[in-house]
């Protein structure tokens, strides 16, 4: 049996969930076809069954790696000078200046209303999303940079319904006023997660 290069093979793995996200955006998770996405990734069904087993597995591998980045970018929100400033700019880059984004958490939603085993996968990388932010937010909170009256698990709930109002908010309104938007999102989370002291501070200097 032939040793397998585990560098190779991860930069492998890489490449076809490259390919199977532009499929996934192009023709979404139903429409893509394992023929579609081993043709985007240049490789024979045989080949890919070598990474991956099924098209769910390889959606699986993109929601972890999903996670493993979001769990680093919220890492570097907590090392800003201002949470939830870079909080706001984390959301606005990967919600209202994201046009892949928008079409696949559109596209994930819709597919787990008719998909009882996508809707696992959904509901799994939720739970796992809001287990990551209720960490940020009781370390922002310990440190006095969120409010600390605020419940962890309700106000990451909200959030997470945020980011997927603002992922719909273009595919609603293509002519909408996205740095309009982006000012209106800073104010609206100041307000709600700002502790009472900095949002009193903040009003007696406007």
């Amino acid at each position: 049996m032939r040793k397998v290069d585990p560098v190779k093979h991860e930069q492998k793995r890489r490449e076809i969930l490259q390919a199977a996200l532009s499929c996934f955006v192009r023709s979404g998770f139903h429409g893509a076809s394992t023929t579609d996405i081993c043709a985007a990734a240049k490789i024979s069904p045989g080949h890919l069954y070598h990474y991956f087993p099924s098209k769910e597995a390889m959606i699986q591998a993109l929601v972890e790696m999903n996670l493993s980045h979001a769990a680093a970018r919220l890492q570097a929100v907590l090392a800003a000078p201002d949470v939830i400033d870079a909080l706001v700019h984390e959301l606005e880059n990967t919600s209202l200046h994201q046009p892949q984004a928008q079409m696949l958490s559109t596209e994930a939603l819709a597919e787990a209303c008719r998909n009882p085993d996508f809707a696992a996968i959904v509901h799994a990388q939720t739970c796992a999303m809001r287990t990551l932010l209720v960490e940020f937010l009781v370390q922002a909170q310990q440190r006095g940079e969120v409010d600390a009256g605020l419940d962890p698990e309700a106000t990451a709930n909200l959030l997470l319904a945020i980011v997927d109002g603002a992922r719909a908010l273009p595919i609603r309104n293509p002519a909408v006023d996205i740095p309009a938007s982006s000012a209106h999102l800073r104010i609206m989370l100041r307000r709600f997660l700002a502790p009472p002291s900095a949002t009193r501070h903040t009003a007696a200097h406007t």
